[in-house]
């Protein structure tokens, strides 16, 4: 994924939002605000954009986002359940009408569970739909990066498909 492409993608996604009269909420885990960072960098954005939430900590996750405590026991921090949890808590929270939830395993380390790095769960919900994407990234090279990149272009790409 180049930069060009990424910011293509955010541009993309800003005016879908745009055209939909839709607003944006974002709960970032393992990219850390990187989808943040290219929303807010699309003159614009401020029309469609309300805020986000960089939930790191699984005690961010439920204070914050309402990820419910029994969904991390059964399921981990790195689940479809919690990045739809995550995606809805923070649309909720920020009062926008899609959120998206991202959480996943950016490596080079692992969090210590049997799930390998590279898994992550990319979510967008409307409060009636919640759209899901596993990514099992096996990069050998600049692996932190290139999953975070990953998670971030998936979350761009799933936003400039809005109701396509």
């Amino acid at each position: 994924m180049s930069e060009a492409e990424l910011i293509h993608l955010a541009e993309k996604a800003v005016k879908k939002l745009s055209e939909k009269s839709k607003t944006l909420a974002l709960a970032e885990s393992c990219t850390g605000g990187l989808v943040s960072k290219l929303i807010t960098d699309v003159s614009g954005a401020s029309a469609v954009y309300m805020g986000g939430v960089c939930s790191y900590s699984n005690s961010v996750k439920t204070k914050i986002l309402g990820v419910k405590e029994a969904t991390l026991s059964e399921h981990g921090a790195v689940s479809e359940q919690v990045a739809v949890q995550m995606a809805q808590g923070v649309r909720l929270a920020l009062g926008a009408d899609i959120g998206v939830g991202i959480t996943g395993i950016a490596g080079p380390l692992s969090d210590n569970t049997q799930k390998p790095v590279g898994l992550i769960y990319v979510c967008i919900s409307d409060g009636e739909t919640a759209i899901t994407r596993e990514l099992r990234n096996t990069f050998t090279n600049d692996i932190r990066t290139n999953n975070r990149l990953s998670a971030a272009h998936t979350a761009l790409s799933l936003l400039g498909d809005i109701n396509e």
